[in-house]
């Protein structure tokens, strides 16, 4: 059957669930979009600049567990470049897809525009080796090839790729001698080294996992559960990599962020005789400036492609090849552990005075729903959420190791397209909004419906707190928030709330719950120097470790 390249590789993505693409129009894409509007089953999402789509696509993959992003040669690409590492950093499958000059243009070496101007197509491709897991040229030869390994690269290392593709090869017919397939997932024999790691168990009175990022990746959770269940070893969660673990499980522990964690969580982990660190990476964010008490040499990493006990590495073997032979362990934990306990409801004031970061995350506990997805902005907002108590059925996205602010309201339009049918919660501060403030068009343009919490503390309180509280480059421009939705086209259609009060912030609560058909827009006005209180101590830990 002959079809374009352009409509092979989109048919290829759709094999795989991709059902948005998201980008921005390029000359040098123009006619690959058509490919992408043409199919019925996928839509192309158009956002107004060529960052944000770097933060949405990674969001779509969070849920949908890989997703693909489509700009244009040079100018477009780069744009995308900081939006790619974080996906590179934080394992999220992403398909990045440069449209690019023809080959007969480039085969010249002509001075095209979004060039340097030298006549070298290839600069802006190397700079993506070092951010993506593979890349790949496209051409009408080795279409058939390169595009399954890319597609095959990104869904077995969780982490994105790059495809160039010269737009005259995407509009070039290739004869398509078998549809597209991805590869089968290999479970490896991983027996000797679980084996290891019972020994390891069986002289263990102490033993905890710690859990992170990489399970959420390659969607392990249930498999992490069923281990936990059957070992009966407790479980702390990292920042990074939030909801990992169902914390409703009655082995749930709570968050261990080092010096700064609870202290019965801190002492159980900092003494424990056997650490498994499961798909989790010991960051300083996520560990107060690497502030844990235990040796870290002594910690068994059971990692993706890294495993460790004592003097034993390898770097051979998969995390669900890892997970899965954990199933095979015999062992039976009988130490008590901390029990983690959920707030009770209603524990707060709700009143007239200045509303307080603490009295605000107190009530957003009580707000979140069943099934709830949370996207928590690195600042003040990540740093007070990832206390939050979820239900197993939650999701909670950040982006505590890469770090880019602005990434969660972009992102959001991913997580909210990825299913329409649960409410999206963004959590957000000013400083972070104005770096992508402009995709709220987006939300409205493809009448998504989250709500957005912007805390409006007057500048980048995060910065504050570790250097420079009163200084004049942690201090922004003052915006009246509350005329965004308006000015991005959704006055009639966003419904805007002005929170200064615990008692504003509860009735707002109740007009979202009353009115879930409909994009909510809320300004939380807060106190410059407020913070939650392991932000501060995190400021502290940061501080120190640049001093």
């Amino acid at each position: 059957m002959k079809k374009r390249v352009g409509e092979y590789l989109m048919d290829s993505l759709s094999t795989v669930g991709v059902e948005k693409v998201f980008g921005v129009p390029g000359d040098f894409n123009l006619a690959f979009l058509d490919d992408i509007v043409s199919i019925e089953d996928m839509e192309s999402v158009v956002h107004p600049s060529a960052f944000p789509p770097s933060s949405s696509a990674p969001g779509y993959a969070r849920m949908n567990g890989i997703s693909a992003m489509v700009t244009t040669f040079g100018v477009g690409e780069l744009s995308a470049v900081n939006g790619i590492a974080g996906s590179y950093a934080e394992r999220v499958p992403v398909i990045a897809i440069t449209g690019a000059p023809t080959t007969v243009v480039e085969e010249a070496g002509k001075y095209v525009h979004h060039s340097l101007g030298e006549g070298k197509f290839d600069s802006y491709r190397k700079m993506f080796k070092e951010i993506t897991t593979a890349q790949g040229y496209i051409t009408v030869e080795n279409a058939q090839t390169e595009i399954p390994r890319l597609i095959n690269a990104a869904l077995a290392e969780k982490r994105p790729v790059h495809i160039h593709l010269p737009i005259d090869v995407a509009q070039a017919e290739i004869e398509v001698e078998e549809a597209f397939k991805p590869a089968e997932i290999i479970n490896q024999d991983v027996s000797q080294y679980i084996e290891m790691v019972q020994q390891k168990l069986k002289t263990a009175q102490q033993p905890v996992i710690i859990t992170g990022h990489e399970i959420n990746s390659f969607k392990l959770h249930d498999e992490l559960e069923r281990f936990v269940e059957q070992t009966q070893i407790p479980v702390a969660q990292l920042s990074l990599g939030k909801g990992a673990f169902n914390e409703e499980s009655r082995y749930y522990m709570g968050i261990y962020d080092g010096s700064i964690a609870e202290e019965d969580i801190r002492n159980y982990v900092d003494n424990s005789d056997a650490i498994l660190n499961i798909g989790a990476k010991l960051t300083d964010s996520a560990t107060a400036g690497y502030s844990y008490g235990f040796d870290i040499d002594d910690v068994v990493i059971i990692n993706h492609l890294d495993f460790k006990l004592n003097d034993t590495t390898s770097s051979k073997f998969t995390l669900p090849s890892l997970m899965n032979g954990l199933l095979d362990i015999e062992y039976k934990n009988e130490a008590h552990f901390p029990e983690n306990n959920r707030p009770e409801k209603g524990d707060y004031t709700v009143d007239n005075a200045p509303l307080t970061q603490e009295t605000y995350f107190k009530m957003m506990q009580d707000f979140i729903g069943l099934d709830d997805i949370i996207l928590a902005e690195q600042g003040t907002s990540f740093f007070g959420a990832y206390d939050l108590n979820l239900y197993k059925d939650n999701t909670f996205i950040g982006q505590p190791l890469w770090g880019s602010i602005g990434y969660t309201l972009p992102a959001t339009i991913g997580t909210q397209m990825s299913n329409l049918y649960r409410r999206n919660i963004l959590l957000i501060g000013d400083g972070s909004l104005q770096l992508t403030a402009q995709d709220i068009s987006t939300m409205i343009r493809n009448d998504l419906k989250p709500v957005i919490f912007v805390i409006n503390n007057d500048g980048y309180t995060v910065e504050r707190k570790i250097h420079g509280e009163h200084q004049v480059y942690n201090d922004i421009q003052m915006w009246d928030y509350k005329m965004l939705p308006a000015v991005f086209g959704g006055k009639d259609t966003v419904a805007v709330h002005d929170v200064e009060t615990s008692a504003d912030l509860e009735n707002v609560f109740l007009k979202i719950n009353n009115e879930p058909n409909q994009m909510h827009f809320i300004e939380v006005k807060m106190g410059v120097s407020d913070a939650p209180e392991k932000l501060d101590a995190i400021g502290q830990a940061f501080s120190k470790q640049n001093s």
